[in-house]
């Protein structure tokens, strides 16, 4: 006998639209990042006798925002002002945007590398929602959206992708402003209260509080269940494979 088929748990019921950031939530390239981020701010922060970069400046400083504000809030939590800059800057060059644009060429050669792989329950919420006929969107404050869901094998699975590069063209305020899922939900035609944001950024979860979205759903890969409850999110899961049950299984098991 076949396998009952997976649908959305209960806790979904009456939404019609799921709006999933992508690093951390349906890709592991958060670990990816996080090298990134430390290879460029380990040895600047020695170089001016700051405090040392660790993984926690990652969580509180970086995760979930647009790569230029994560170089200047990770900067002006030990005191360092830089130039902002231009996009265009070298990545050799001493403003926000060239440190960006470095990290960026390291988190590029690492991608095209190694790969990634999505993570299985989050394949499998995806998967379960499109057969139910509920509209899925990746909103990411990544400028590298559409590559890394590319290497992952997800880019038919999602054809709205609102990034940092459509939030640049559109004038959209990133995270953890609203901005990027309302304008998600908008291009999906579904109102805000009838969709659901899935977020495991801290910053990512107070945009999805701020918008006033239908369901906050915090995903912990690291930040702590209890940050991102503070932060706003309406309960919290270690893997989305939770909000998955069957036919034979109509009950959701969360809370």
């Amino acid at each position: 006998m076949a396998p009952a088929p997976d649908r959305p748990s209960a806790v979904l019921d009456g939404l019609d639209a799921v709006l999933f950031d992508l690093d951390g939530v349906l890709t592991p390239t958060a670990v990816v990042h996080m090298h990134a981020w430390a290879r460029l701010f380990a040895p600047l922060l020695e170089e001016r006798g700051a405090a040392p970069y660790t993984d926690a400046d990652y969580f509180a400083h970086i995760d979930g925002k647009p790569r230029y504000e994560g170089v200047r809030t990770l900067l002006a939590s030990r005191g360092i002002e830089l130039p902002w800059g231009d996009p265009a800057d070298s990545p050799d060059a001493a403003t926000v945007c060239g440190l960006g644009n470095r990290k960026n060429a390291v988190f590029t050669q690492v991608l095209e590398s190694e790969g990634v792989t999505p993570y299985p329950g989050s394949v499998r919420l995806v998967d379960a929602l499109i057969a139910d006929g509920r509209a899925v969107a990746v909103v990411s404050s990544s400028r590298n959206a559409v590559p890394v869901l590319a290497a992952a094998g997800l880019t038919d699975r999602f054809p709205l992708v609102v990034d940092g590069l459509v939030a640049a063209e559109r004038g959209l305020a990133g995270k953890p402003a609203p901005a990027t899922y309302l304008y998600a939900a908008e291009q999906l035609g579904v109102p805000r209260e009838r969709a659901v944001v899935v977020e495991d950024a801290e910053s990512g979860v107070a945009s999805g509080r701020a918008g006033d979205f239908g369901l906050v759903v915090g995903v912990d890969r690291g930040a702590g269940a209890a940050v991102l409850l503070e932060q706003g999110a309406d309960l919290v899961v270690d893997d989305l494979a939770e909000l998955v049950t069957t036919s034979d299984d109509p009950e959701s098991t969360l809370p």
